[in-house]
Order: structure tokens, then sequence, then C-alpha cells
């Protein structure tokens, strides 16, 4: 495999780190018997959903992005990962949605962000289902698509860091609005770079397979 090949994997495991990390923190915690807070008393009277959803993301991002390393995708290996990652992506999204609807959420998540939590964890699970219904069939541009719109919306925790460093550096802590607005954009901007990968690989495919056509059309000319 080339160096290069690894910079978009090593970029997506960096942005990982973040929730992963932030995960782990939250296991050793309930693990430990920490101290029993309004912040994390949910967690504590109800805990394998969040274990669940903590040890599922941790495994789909991580495992997720070293799908994205082209010598990977042309190997046996891509497909053994695929049989983690959808199991693994599904648990994710629909311990979100768990949490969601059955958590007493902190005050700063409003009904803009509830909205927000459900749509974005059901177009994840659906992405999912998607993916694999298209490679169950054979169509390997429809799997790659949708399963990385879905590990764009599963990357959101990382990128949303990256929304509210700068804004509670200048400002401090956002207010109920303004968190929703700084959640949201985390997952609107890994959508919008899917998309920009997405049709780069499609054009990239494209002129792959043309390729041989017009390598095709011209010994026929010459024969």
């Amino acid at each position: 495999m080339k160096k290069s090949e690894w910079l978009a994997p090593a970029g997506l495991i960096t942005l990982s780190l973040v929730p992963v990390l932030a995960g782990s923190m939250r296991l050793t915690e309930l693990a430990g018997g920490g101290t029993v807070t309004a912040e994390n008393a949910r967690f504590f009277e109800s805990p394998i959903p969040v274990v669940v959803h903590i040890v599922a993301s941790s495994v789909f991002l991580v495992l997720g992005a070293l799908q994205f390393a082209p010598s990977l995708r042309r190997r046996r290996w891509h497909r053994i990962a695929g049989r983690v990652l959808v199991p693994a992506g599904l648990l994710s999204a629909l311990s979100a949605l768990w949490m969601t609807l059955f958590y007493a959420l902190p005050a700063v998540n409003g009904v803009v962000m509830f909205a927000m939590r459900i749509g974005f964890g059901t177009a994840m699970a659906t992405f999912i289902v998607v993916g694999f219904l298209a490679i169950r069939r054979g169509d390997v541009a429809t799997h790659s698509a949708w399963m990385t719109r879905a590990y764009a919306i599963g990357l959101g925790a990382g990128t949303q860091v990256l929304t509210f460093l700068p804004w509670t550096l200048a400002f401090g802590a956002p207010g109920q609005a303004m968190h929703a607005v700084l959640m949201g954009a985390g997952w609107v901007i890994n959508l919008a770079v899917a998309e920009v990968v997405i049709r780069r690989r499609s054009a990239r495919d494209g002129r792959a397979s043309a390729a041989p056509r017009r390598s095709g059309a011209v010994g026929a000319r010459l024969s």
C-alpha cells in the first residue's frame, strides 16, 4: 500500500479519537462506580444503551476509517471488515435513537436538537441498510456511496468538537439555539465532504472503466 493511501484513514482515525476517548472515559466512570451527578445520572440509571453505543461507535469509526484505503477495498479484508461494520453501525445508530427517546437529556438539548438527533440517527441506520442491500445485489458503487454517507453521520461527534471549540473559546458555552446550530454543523459538514468524496470516486471509476473500452475500440479499428 502506498503511504499516500493512509492519509485519509489516518485523518479519519485522528478525528475519531475524540469520541472514542470520551467514550472510554465514560466506560471507566461507569465500571469504576464514579460519582453520580445531574449530568451523568441517566447513564448510571440505564447503562446498557450508552455502553452499547460507545463500543459499537468506536468499532464503526476506527474500522470504518480503514475502508477508505483503496488497497484494502480491493482485498478480502474489506468484505470481512464490512461484516463487522454493518451490525456495529446499526447498533450505534439505534442506541443513539434509544437514548434520545428515553434518556432525560440536558436542558441545552431543545426541540430542534431532539429532532436532529432523531433525523440523523434514522438516516444513519437507513443508509447502512440501503448500502447493505446494494452490496447483496452486487451494486458496489451504490453500496460505497451510502456507507460513506452513514460513516459521515457516525463521525459527527468528532467534527462537532471542531465546530464547538472556536465558539466556546471566543464566547463561552453556547445557549440552546447555538448548541443546536453547532451540533448540526458537524453533521452537515461531514455529509458535504462525503458527497465530494462520492462524486470524485464515481468520476475516477468512470474514467477507469472507459479506458479499456477506448483501448478496445482502437484495437478494433487497427485490426
